[in-house]
């Protein structure tokens, strides 16, 4: 075959891969689903561990197996973003709400690193299996090819909550970043219940609900009164401050101390270290001379960081020293940026909980009318055994007198009785008065005789009054968004 060379602009194809790149990185990698609040790989990580089943109930599952399976089936890039994506999963002091149970080394709040996959074990939390991956079976989002068309997995999980304001979001794409803070769970719940009730609600009056910020590691917010500005545009800065206590000496023989209780967000890691590394600084070149020592004193149940002072310190001066040179008072960007209908757009608090709502009246609706339908094709099948036990007798006269199953279940559907054999002329003429449907005919040919029993024929009548209950009710929701609103809010 000869040889083709397409002559063409060395600029334009460069131009034209390098957006091609920078809107995968954007739209499929680094920044999270407005409706879902998730990345791809997070997304991947919970979906693969739910078909694991990896239940908040069962045993720990080895971390080496999720990441092969989230890498195999469904992510196809580094085992190691997977692995890192799993351990910020389980960090409560990076999430607001945790998703994942890790069991073992899964890192610290001072920047050790969590432990190698394969020592590693975890598995869903009760939360996460309630609130973002309950429901998929009932065909409440889309699901899509993989990368190699061999599985189907969800476009978009069914959360419950706002995730992206719940567990915030970060992420660099190509000439852009997102920057998410964390907030409170019930304090969300309660500003989208607000806006339910009043889709004109303003920023400020949803800050009555949704106060602010609420990081894992505490800190106290200092620029309040831009905090309205921020939520209304969707980026701006958040000045945090670590909460520092006086704790007054409770023998002579002990010293007066500053103890740190509560840390700036973004003091987590490695910045905990340097934080004691610039204390000890300022001490050895005498611009505080009242701390005599410093240590790190916390554990499991918390920060703190104790300083010791000498007698009769000025402990509002080194207070504010403490917050003017090191990382004790820092700014958080703020930045809420996300994909919404596959754009990213850059959101405020009210239109990142309109997202969230939109997308819970979609999945309320695709839910109810599944149900509304398995419900339906119930009562069609009750209604037809209910009518076949009133003629037991007749139907087990068309069985018998049957050559083969065709035959009899044409007899049921359309009444054709050629070829069978009947007891009597009033048998056959009854029977050809038949007329189930499909399924009524197809459940008949399945009873089993046991169906016959007294107690039996009474528990398919209950059965069936409870259908029709299910059936009145889940119309009624579909058929109203005050209704529907109304078990919105419940299930919140």
């Amino acid at each position: 075959m000869a040889e083709q060379i397409v002559k063409t602009e060395y600029s334009e194809v460069m131009q034209k891969s390098y957006i091609d790149y920078s809107m995968s990185v954007i739209t499929a990698r680094a920044l999270p689903d407005a409706r879902d609040g998730l990345k791809p790989v997070q997304r991947r990580v919970l979906y693969a561990m739910d078909q694991l089943g990896l239940n908040y109930d069962k045993p720990h599952r080895k971390s080496a197996r999720i990441v092969g399976d989230t890498m195999g089936k469904y992510h196809p890039h580094g085992d190691s973003s997977i692995y890192e994506t799993l351990v910020v999963l389980s960090q409560d002091f990076k999430k607001g709400m945790a998703l994942v149970d890790g069991h073992g080394n899964f890192g610290s709040i001072e920047g050790d690193g969590a432990a190698a996959m394969r020592y590693t074990e975890a598995k869903l939390k009760k939360f996460t299996q309630d609130v973002y991956l309950a429901d998929l079976d009932k065909n409440v989002v889309d699901f899509v090819p993989n990368f190699d068309e061999t599985e189907k997995e969800p476009a978009v999980l069914p959360v419950r909550v706002p995730n992206l304001l719940v567990n915030g979001a970060d992420g660099i794409a190509v000439g852009m970043t997102t920057n998410i803070p964390t907030h409170n769970l019930g304090e969300v719940v309660d500003a989208v219940c607000a806006y339910m009730d009043n889709e004109e609600i303003t920023t400020k009056e949803l800050m009555q609900y949704c106060i602010g910020p609420d990081f894992p590691t505490g800190g106290i917010v200092i620029n309040k009164s831009e905090l309205e500005q921020i939520y209304e545009i969707g980026n701006g800065k958040i000045k945090l401050r670590g909460k520092v206590e006086f704790e007054p000496a409770a023998k002579r023989s002990e010293r007066d101390k500053l103890v740190i209780t509560e840390i700036p967000y973004t003091m987590i890691g490695a910045n905990i270290g340097k934080f004691i590394s610039d204390v000890v600084d300022l001490i050895e070149t005498k611009k505080i001379t009242d701390v005599v020592d410093i240590s790190n004193a916390s554990s499991k149940e918390g920060i703190r960081i104790v300083l010791e002072l000498k007698k009769n310190a000025d402990v509002e001066y080194l207070k504010n020293v403490l917050y003017k040179k090191t990382k004790l008072e820092d700014t958080f960007g703020v930045n809420m940026l996300a994909i919404v209908d596959g754009r990213p757009e850059t959101l405020g608090l009210k239109q990142i909980i309109k997202h969230h709502i939109d997308f819970q009246y979609e999945i309320a609706t695709r839910k109810y009318t599944t149900l509304l339908n398995k419900e339906l094709d119930n009562k069609e099948i009750k209604e037809g055994l209910i009518k076949a036990r009133d003629i037991i007798d007749l139907i087990i006269e068309i069985l018998r007198g049957s050559k083969n199953l065709k035959m009899a279940k044409d007899c049921l559907v359309n009444g054709n009785t050629e070829g069978i054999q009947f007891k009597s002329q009033a048998s056959k003429k009854q029977a050809a008065g038949l007329n189930f449907t499909e399924r009524q005919a197809q459940a008949i040919l399945e009873m089993r005789l046991y169906k016959l029993i007294g107690l039996e024929i009474l528990a398919l009548q209950k059965e069936y009054e409870e259908c029709l209950e299910k059936i009145a009710k889940y119309e009624r929701i579909l058929g109203s968004k005050k209704e529907m609103a109304k078990v919105i809010k419940a299930d919140l």
